[in-house]
């Protein structure tokens, strides 16, 4: 009997990973937007619809990384209220997709 418990447990231990890992995933959110400013010392971005994206304690934005206007893409978790980045790219946002055909390009 107390084999099987044993197997039991081991066997949950086992898929711990794999469920901590499933479930850090699903807590990252994306966002696209445009820089409007990033505070002097390096640890908050604001975006032009108002995102406020917070750097991890002890990592700052390089001053200069990207200016007013700039395109990004940024990854975050959401902890106590904050979106703290766990990861942020210079992007370019896409153009709209024309909607009827006279819009769309020819082809030869």
């Amino acid at each position: 009997m107390k084999k099987l418990m044993l197997a039991g447990l081991v066997a949950v231990l086992g898929f711990a990973p794999t469920f901590a890992l499933a479930e850090t995933q699903v807590d990252k959110k994306m966002v696209v937007g445009r820089v409007q400013s990033a505070d002097e010392t390096g640890t908050e971005v604001t975006l032009t619809d108002g995102t406020k994206l917070l750097t991890p304690p002890g990592s700052i934005v390089r001053p200069g990384a990207f200016e007013k206007g700039a395109e990004v893409i940024a990854m975050y978790r959401e902890e106590n209220g904050d979106k703290i980045l766990t990861d942020l790219t210079l992007g370019q946002i896409e153009p709209p997709v024309p909607s009827t055909p006279s819009e769309s390009p020819k082809r030869y």
